[in-house]
């Protein structure tokens, strides 16, 4: 286990500005101990094998190509829209030009 004192515990909740009896210090020592300890064991990972990614799992894009096709024609989009305007919805304004 990594060893942390309570003096260094102490001097970590001073710049948290964080009070702590002297038995929480003991108590929290032990705590960052095995939070060190944790973070020790990733570092021991051999990663010179091991290529970069961006991601854990292999995404692919899923996206299909973007092709022009032919759609709907304006009129009967707006055929049941309540009010419209040049070929384009017509809706209540919500925001003003303060």
């Amino acid at each position: 286990m990594s060893a942390i004192s309570t003096d260094q515990v102490a001097h970590l909740a001073a710049l948290a500005r964080i009070e702590l009896s002297a038995t929480e210090r003991v108590s929290m020592a032990a705590e960052l101990g095995v939070i060190l300890d944790a973070v020790a064991r990733v570092g021991e990972v051999s990663g010179a094998d091991v290529s970069p990614m961006s991601h854990p799992l292999p995404l692919v894009n899923v996206s299909r190509p973007d092709e022009v096709r032919p759609s709907l024609a304006p009129t009967d989009v707006l055929a049941n829209a309540p009010e419209t305007q040049d070929q384009r919805f017509v809706v209540p304004r919500i925001l003003t030009q303060d």
